[in-house]
C-alpha cells in the first residue's frame, strides 16, 4: 500500500470515527464547554470587552461591557454618532446616564432600569455560550442530531426552556471535530408550543476572541430564517 493510500485511508477513518462517536446531547455540551471555557473559569468570569455592531443603512455603534459574575455586576457604555448612553446593574440597582446625564426613571430617549436588565442578560447569555446552556431552566433535547447547515456538517442541539424562562426554541450547532460552537438558531412558538418555521433568526460565528480564558466567537453576522435577510453583524475588537 502507498504512502499516499495509507494516508487517505487514515484521513477516512478518522472522519468516519468523529461522525460514527455516538455522543449524548450531555456529552456534547460538557466538549464544547471544554473548548470554550477550557479552565471553567466562567462561573467566576470578571471582564470587559467591546463590541463594534455593523447593521444596514445605520451608523455604526460601539458597545464597551464590564462583566463581573462574583459581584453581581454588569454596566454596557454605548455611542452612536453623537449619542452616549450608559446603563450599570449593580447587585440590583440601577444606574443610567445619557450624554453623561443621569436618568432616574424611564424617559422620552426610551432608557429604563428594565432595559438596563435586557442588555445585562442579554450581554450575558450570548457572550456565556454555550456555558449558559447549563442555566436552571434550560431544556435539553436529548437527542444530538447530524445536520447540515450552509454546505458544512455538524452537531447539532436542540434547546427549550421552562415557561417561565422562555418559549423560543433553539438550535446549536456544533464542529463535529473541535466542538466549537458554530452556529445557532432560534424560532419563535404559537400557543401551542410549536415552532412557527418562518420566524426567528440564525446566527454565524466565526474567528474566536480570547477574554481572560473564555473563548468568545469574534465575529456575529445575524440573519432572518424566513428571507436569510441580514441584520447586522457584532464584532468583538480591542479595547
Amino acid at each position: 500500500m502507498t504512502v499516499r493510500l495509507v494516508f487517505l485511508v487514515v484521513t477516512l477513518f478518522s472522519l468516519f470515527s468523529v461522525w460514527s462517536q455516538e455522543l449524548t446531547a450531555a456529552q456534547l455540551l460538557d466538549k464544547s464547554i471544554a473548548f470554550h471555557d477550557p479552565n471553567n473559569q466562567w462561573s467566576t468570569f470578571e471582564g470587559d470587552f467591546t463590541v463594534e455592531m455593523t447593521t444596514p443603512n445605520a451608523s455604526k455603534r460601539v458597545s464597551h461591557i464590564k462583566i463581573n459574575l462574583p459581584l453581581e455586576y454588569f454596566s454596557v457604555s454605548a455611542k452612536r454618532d453623537s449619542v452616549n448612553t450608559y446603563y450599570e446593574i449593580n447587585k440590583g440597582q440601577c444606574k443610567m446616564l445619557y450624554n453623561g446625564k443621569s436618568i432616574d426613571s424611564i424617559n422620552d430617549k426610551g432608557m429604563s432600569c428594565d432595559r438596563a436588565v435586557l442588555y445585562k442578560n442579554y450581554y450575558t447569555y450570548l457572550y456565556g455560550l454555550p456555558m449558559k446552556l447549563k442555566d436552571p431552566g434550560t431544556v435539553l433535547d436529548k437527542e444530538v442530531e447530524k445536520r447540515t447547515f450552509k454546505n458544512r456538517d455538524y452537531l447539532v442541539l436542540k434547546v427549550s426552556y421552562d415557561a417561565s424562562t422562555g418559549s423560543d426554541i433553539w438550535f446549536f450547532y456544533f464542529n463535529p471535530s473541535t466542538y466549537a460552537m458554530e452556529v445557532y438558531q432560534f424560532f419563535k412558538t404559537d400557543d401551542s408550543g410549536r415552532m412557527i418555521l418562518d420566524s426567528g433568526e440564525y446566527i454565524l460565528l466565526s474567528e474566536i476572541f480570547v477574554v481572560n480564558g473564555i473563548k468568545m466567537p469574534q465575529t456575529r453576522a445575524w440573519y432572518y430564517n424566513k428571507d436569510n435577510k441580514h441584520l447586522g453583524t457584532d464584532t468583538l475588537i480591542e479595547n
